[in-house]
Formats: structure tokens, sequence, C-alpha cells
């Protein structure tokens, strides 16, 4: 495993293992020095989103990076305003004008907005049946929200990114991520540093000082050797070499277990156990 694992989605296509997000990096200075840097670094996937507003810099900084456009895959998507058939088409537009793109390797629903989501996704079918976007798939889909979706759809979800992280790895996640598996559609885990709340937390620490590496190290590696794809956001360059240095070594099955223990049902983001 390193910078360049790639995942096979199930239409087909490959997703990079390991990227970076850049949810509150600032359009502009701060999201182009991030996307620079982790470029560097060796990072070929970048996550963002309509929401976050820095969808021209992300565009910007893969068409001068001088690497080729293959070789990076580009995330965007939907806003919560933005559901439903028709608005749906507009608002890839508008992303795909931001990015000033030929194409997007993946485009994901943000949230499950009740009533709208199915609309939504007929809207997404024709977009990947349009050739500007490679992949689609699901953000923040619960169980529940998968299996209304599978049950309604023509083209299945690729990717369902959600919260992921040990912390809170309890029973819910845990279904969700076992009908993922079942149906192969990649879990992407955000924020799965859980935003450096728990990072003094002596068994993350022990385990930190056991491998040699940082407790931020030690949670990217167990999410990559959990089988999912892994997008820890940071704008700082020293966090995003840090992230990104987790290839030389491996967690033991025994320590895997342990960190999975680790479960609070924390979730320092969205809830979407709350959305019908």
């Amino acid at each position: 495993m390193n910078k360049n694992t790639k995942i096979q989605l199930n239409n087909g296509k490959e997703m990079n293992a390991f990227g970076l997000g850049v949810y509150l990096s600032k359009e502009g200075d701060e999201c182009i020095n991030a996307v620079n840097w982790a470029l560097q670094e060796g990072y070929r996937l970048i996550d963002s989103a309509a929401l976050y507003e820095n969808e021209a810099s992300v565009g910007q900084v893969v068409k001068e990076s001088g690497i080729d456009r293959a070789d990076i895959f580009v995330t965007t998507k939907l806003w919560n305003s933005d559901h439903g058939y028709d608005n749906t088409l507009r608002a890839f537009d508008q992303s795909m004008e931001q990015l000033n793109l030929d194409y997007v390797d993946l485009y994901l629903v943000h949230y499950p907005v009740e009533g709208k989501r199915l609309d939504t996704w007929k809207a997404m079918e024709r977009i990947a049946e349009d050739g500007r976007c490679r992949s689609i798939g699901v953000s923040n889909y619960m169980s529940w929200h998968l299996n209304e979706l599978l049950a309604n759809c023509n083209i299945p979800p690729a990717v369902n990114q959600v919260e992921m992280h040990p912390y809170c790895f309890g029973a819910e996640r845990k279904k969700t991520v076992e009908l993922c598996r079942e149906q192969k559609i990649i879990i992407q885990a955000y924020s799965p540093l859980v935003r450096a709340k728990k990072m003094d937390d002596p068994p993350l620490l022990s385990l930190a000082e056991k491998y040699g590496k940082t407790p931020a190290q030690i949670l990217v590696r167990w999410a990559l050797q959990e089988g999912f794809s892994v997008i820890p956001k940071s704008s700082k360059e020293h966090r995003i070499k840090e992230n990104g240095e987790v290839f030389d070594f491996e967690i033991t099955t025994e320590d895997m277990e342990q960190i999975r223990n680790l479960n609070e049902n924390k979730i320092v983001c969205w809830d979407p156990t709350q959305t019908p």
C-alpha cells in the first residue's frame, strides 16, 4: 500500500485510497497552497464540494500542476439546497464551471435530504451517463438511506463518504459499512482524525508510541487497513506531510481490534442518523 494505491469501484473505475480533503480551506492562496503541497507530497485525490466554495482553486491547481489530468482524482459534491432533478443538473454545471475541468472523477450527493433524494439520484444517473462525471456516489448515507436508494436506482452509488473513525465505530456505522461491503460501495472516511478531539486519548497515545507514529497517523492507517478510502483535511504543509507518512508501517490484527473498540459513538460532524 502506498499513496498511489487504488481501490476498484463497482462501475469498473478506480479511486485512490488516500487523498486530501479541502473543507474549510479558503478559496485562493490557502486552498491553492494546500492542494499544491499535497500534490508535491504524492497525494493524487482531492476532495472538494460546492459548499466549500473552493472548487475554482482546486481546478486551477489541477490544471497548472503539470501532472497528467488522468492521474489526479477530483471529487465534488451537490449541496443540500440544490436537490431535485433540474436543480441537480444545474448545480453540476455550476460546479464544472467553477472547476474549469473537462470532467470530474466523482460527484457525490452531499447529504440525504428527505423527500428529494430519489429525484436527485435520477439526475445523478443522467450526469453519469453524459460523460462529464466518471462515477457517482453519496455522502452521509446510513444503511436505511442506502437501502431506499438501492431499491430505486439504475446505477448504484460507487462511494459512500461518511464520518468514519474508531470513536464513532458503533453498531449503526458497522451496519452501514457491512451493507456497503455487500454492495461493493466503497466507504470513504471523512474527519478520520476526529477533528483533533481525541489526540490525547491514552490508548491512542500508547499505540502511537508503540509504532513510533503520531496519533493522527495511527488513525489514518487504521482507516486504510479497514479498506476505506481516507481523506484527512489540512491546509498546513507539515500536517499534510505528516498525514501522508503512513505507508511505512502496519498495525497488527490485535491492535486493529483494540482500535475498533475505542468507539464512543462520538460524532463530530453531521449526524445523519437523525434523518429519516
